[in-house]
């Protein structure tokens, strides 16, 4: 079962992680670990914690969206975003031109606009043409599984020195590679996701359930595209 995998490495951590100060405070870290995941006949949302399913489908289209405004989110019941976009969090980050709730160019950002100039929060991309939006690399994405699937550049990337300062946060889960297999004329889509950072009991089991839902979205074209022209 796929979730055991999970469970064992949390055993490794506390057993074998390293010690270590960091930002956060103390942690017992571990690098470079690796866990797999069928997605052929389920959907792996780990059942040793309780899961807010409804935030991580909400998060999700909200970076597919290129979203930056956590209102957004708060409307829809979702506070994942809250404690980085406050006015005191956003002052402390040196980022007090924001509004609160200005997440600044993250992840959603990056994915549909890599490095283009932050105009703020409100600039919505569903309003750009999708031909005259510039380095959005999920419509790239989408494109080369479609007509060039044996390509080894279906790559989304949100880890953007350049911009690191203007985010709230630099990001966790960092770059996905989409491999397509074809089988007897069926296409078959595979994610590895990279992440620098994970907090192992508390944000993989959510990062798991987003990457394994992008997986599942992106293996259907017309569903992603319904999904952006309609936000």
């Amino acid at each position: 079962m796929d979730e055991l995998g999970y469970l064992h490495l949390l055993r490794q951590v506390i057993t074998d992680g390293e010690l270590r100060k960091t930002r956060n405070g103390n942690t017992l870290s571990i690098f470079g670990p690796r866990l797999e995941f069928n997605l052929d006949d389920q959907f792996p949302l780990i059942t040793t914690k309780k899961m807010f399913v409804k935030g991580i489908f909400t998060e999700l289209l909200w970076f597919l969206n290129g979203r930056t405004d956590n209102k957004r989110l708060q409307n829809e019941g979702v506070h994942i975003w809250d404690g980085n976009s406050s006015r005191e969090y956003l002052d402390k980050r040196g980022l007090p031109e924001y509004e609160e709730g200005d997440c600044g160019p993250i992840y959603g950002f990056q994915w549909r606009r890599f490095n283009c100039r932050y105009l703020g929060k409100n600039v919505d991309i569903s309003q750009i043409p999708i031909e005259k939006r510039e380095q959005d690399q999920l419509i790239e994405v989408i494109r080369l599984i479609r007509d060039d699937p044996m390509s080894r550049r279906i790559i989304i990337n949100g880890w953007n020195p350049c911009q690191m300062v203007q985010m709230c946060l630099e990001p966790c889960h960092v770059l996905y590679q989409f491999y397509v297999r074809i089988k007897d004329g069926q296409k078959y889509l595979s994610c590895h996701l990279y992440q620098r950072s994970a907090d192992l009991f508390l944000g993989v089991p959510f990062n798991i359930a987003s990457a394994s839902l992008l997986t599942y979205i992106l293996s259907s074209t017309h569903i992603f595209m319904k999904i952006i022209s309609n936000k």
